[in-house]
């Protein structure tokens, strides 16, 4: 198994791992481009361009783009994150060719019509009323509002229904042209595959209507502190909900701090597993709630430590405060050394396994090269997760969890000031 790597002179990225052992391939195509690079005129444009560059091609019906795909067994998609978008397949590695002629296709030569625009217009308020239906995934979107505020990294990734219902074709195909440079964009490619020809069949799909013919140089975001101000200790949004769904949360590091992977260790061993320490306290021996997790984020310029859980509302109060004093006591005493050693073990073997199939190898190399510009070996990863110590991990707690926290709320209530109480 290998990394390598492939610059070429119009300033993209081809990044690819070879895994002889396996039987497929995949293909990302990772676009330096996501929501905070949005004004609030075009906010969501990330995300409903990612929509529109399946509807068709100067080649391809939407149909074809997607039937080439399944015809053959494999599977095809896209998303879109704050920092970047990905759009991406895994098919038999036979196959890969024509899967990188499809993925690429859509990069260069997308139409986005003024129809299609309007139709998947529909399809993305539709997600966005999807998402309010859904309060543990939109009590996220409530807690990046409430604690970054009307800011890049504030708003949801989705827009509004507002700045959806007033995009128009021009300002997405403009937005379109502009982000979408061979500069700002990253191949990676892993599975039973051979570098240098990946590296001639992605020149030949992505030299379509001139797009590499240009000069650049791959362009990483800046890691330039975000200052937040303000931020609301409570957010709060009304629903008749069966639960109360809560996400407590405060600043963490930025992509670049040397402490990630210690914090990434103590988010796990507080609510990494069943055997964490929140989970340990809230579900399992006063039975609160049922789903209780915990993560740590990373933008460039800034980042998150966060805790969810969803329990019944007359009994909400009582988890923030669990939370609360579970941090304080962790931030002031540490954790045990068994604890440590979980959760180091835990996020190791859910980094191996994560690693099992072409798909996932792929997306650890053209995330890694998109944000960092380059790829960090696994067992350097490894290695940092292994040196994390108890006295690394009470310094970090120390640092972070006893700052001011945001929390985001969504259920039938009419008043945080309550809660705001709890959090002091």
């Amino acid at each position: 198994m290998s990394v390598r790597r492939t610059v070429l002179p119009s300033g993209l990225r081809i990044v690819t791992e070879e895994v002889s052992s396996v039987r497929s391939a995949a293909i990302g195509i990772w676009v330096n481009v996501g929501s905070r690079d949005e004004t609030p005129a075009v906010a969501g444009a990330s995300h409903f361009l990612e929509h529109l560059l399946f509807k068709g091609t100067k080649t391809r019906t939407a149909l074809e783009i997607s039937s080439s795909i399944e015809s053959v067994g494999g599977e095809m998609n896209a998303f879109t994150s704050q920092e970047y978008t990905c759009f991406y397949a895994r098919v038999i590695d036979t196959d890969l060719p024509m899967a990188v002629d499809v993925i690429s296709d859509l990069i260069t030569s997308s139409l986005v019509t003024a129809s299609d625009v309007d139709a998947e217009r529909k399809v993305i308020l539709e997600e966005i009323a999807m998402r309010d239906d859904d309060p543990s995934d939109l009590v996220h979107d409530l807690f990046a509002q409430s604690y970054y505020g009307d800011t890049h990294l504030g708003r949801s990734i989705l827009g509004t229904v507002q700045s959806i219902n007033e995009m128009s074709r021009k300002n997405v195909f403009n937005y379109y042209k502009k982000r979408y440079l061979p500069q700002d964009l990253v191949v990676a490619v892993a599975g039973n595959i051979e570098h240098k020809k990946v590296v001639a069949m992605v020149k030949k799909a992505l030299s379509r209507d001139g797009f590499l013919d240009v000069t650049g140089k791959p362009q990483v975001r800046p890691n330039t502190p975000v200052k937040v101000r303000a931020q609301q200790s409570v957010g709060l949004i009304h629903r008749k909900t069966e639960q109360a769904h809560m996400f407590y949360g405060m600043a963490g590091v930025d992509r670049n701090d040397d402490r990630r992977f210690t914090l990434g260790v103590l988010a796990a061993a507080l609510g990494g597993g069943m055997s964490s320490r929140l989970f340990q306290e809230i579900r399992e021996k006063r039975g609160l709630a049922y789903s209780v997790y915990s993560y740590a984020q990373q933008f460039a310029g800034s980042g998150i430590l966060g805790f969810y859980a969803g329990s019944h509302p007359s009994k909400a109060i009582e988890v923030v405060k669990i939370i609360r004093e579970v941090l304080n006591d962790v931030a002031e005493n540490g954790m045990s050394h068994e604890e440590i050693a979980r959760a180091k073990g835990a996020v190791k073997g859910s980094l191996v396994l994560s690693q099992e199939d072409s798909g996932s190898r792929m997306s650890r190399i053209g995330k890694s090269e998109i944000v960092y510009g380059e790829i960090m070996g696994f067992d350097e990863i490894l290695k940092e997760i292994s040196d994390v110590t108890p006295e690394a991990v009470r310094k970090v707690a120390g640092e972070i969890l006893l700052q001011r926290p945001t929390l985001a709320l969504v259920g039938p209530f009419k008043d945080e000031s309550k809660f705001a109480k709890v959090l002091g």
